[in-house]
């Protein structure tokens, strides 16, 4: 049997690592041609999504860039024909009060977190619209549908990027193109991982601790969505079976929302 997305080619922002590269892993297993993007290893993301299967490229852009996102995407137009599912993936974060949170990681944060997500649609969208066929995916948050105290510049970015979802959505509503979005809960990447750190540091107790108390204050399930499970919804919303999953904001955060 042909692999379901044999003959497309999928772009991973923020890839080399974590949720990025799990999603990345997925879409190549399905048979697609996969655009790795990030600041992690390289090689080694590229042996394991090789292994995967297809086709495997790189583009070093700098989110925060639309300078680096225009040469991105020309890359993926150059080298791979063009994008036929874009996963908006690439976050950054901060973590300060509003009224000591500085004004240079508010503006990166908003530059990766949303910007970036806009500049590769508008740029996807026109070879999309030719094939009449694309998958955008933006990997969202909790924190696009619920806030925390201060993670200001993530909460706002990850807002807009269910509000631009929902637009690019309805532009493309009568298109074979779909736009969702996926919001996790914790999920236990390098950046959650930064945050267990520094609340083990702050209240001097073990890693173990730390992480329990990061989960149970938010997660009722107290267990991390685990990067299988991301993937896994990715490829689903890339399948015919979500043609009309249009506009989604899915949250996978083990009852987070639902309290």
């Amino acid at each position: 049997m042909t692999a379901p997305l044999h003959g497309k080619t999928a772009l991973v922002t923020g890839s080399t690592s974590g949720i990025g590269l799990g999603i990345a892993t997925a879409l190549a297993e399905q048979g697609a041609s996969v655009i790795l993007n990030g600041f992690g290893d390289v090689d080694a993301a590229r042996t394991i999504v090789g292994r995967a299967g297809g086709r495997v490229g790189y583009h070093g852009a700098d989110l925060g860039r639309a300078d680096h996102i225009a040469a991105l995407m020309s890359y993926a137009a150059a080298e791979f024909d063009g994008v036929d599912v874009l996963v908006n993936n690439a976050g950054i974060q901060h973590v300060a009060s509003i009224e000591t949170f500085p004004v240079d990681k508010w503006d990166a944060i908003l530059a990766v977190n949303l910007t970036a997500a806009f500049h590769t649609t508008r740029l996807a969208l026109p070879a999309m619209r030719a094939r009449n066929w694309g998958r955008i995916i933006n990997i969202a948050s909790v924190h696009g549908l619920v806030a925390s105290i201060h993670k200001a510049a993530y909460v706002a970015a990850k807002h807009g990027l269910l509000g631009l979802t929902k637009v690019t959505a309805l532009e493309t509503a009568r298109t074979g193109i779909t736009c969702n979005a996926l919001c996790p809960g914790w999920v236990l990447t390098p950046l959650v991982q930064r945050q267990i750190d520094d609340r083990a540091a702050r209240e001097g107790v073990g890693d173990d601790v730390a992480r329990e108390a990061l989960l149970v204050e938010k997660q009722p399930s107290a267990d991390f969505v685990t990067l299988e499970q991301l993937a896994a919804t990715a490829t689903f919303l890339c399948s015919d079976a979500a043609n009309q999953v249009r506009g989604a904001a899915w949250n996978v955060d083990g009852g987070w929302i639902a309290q």
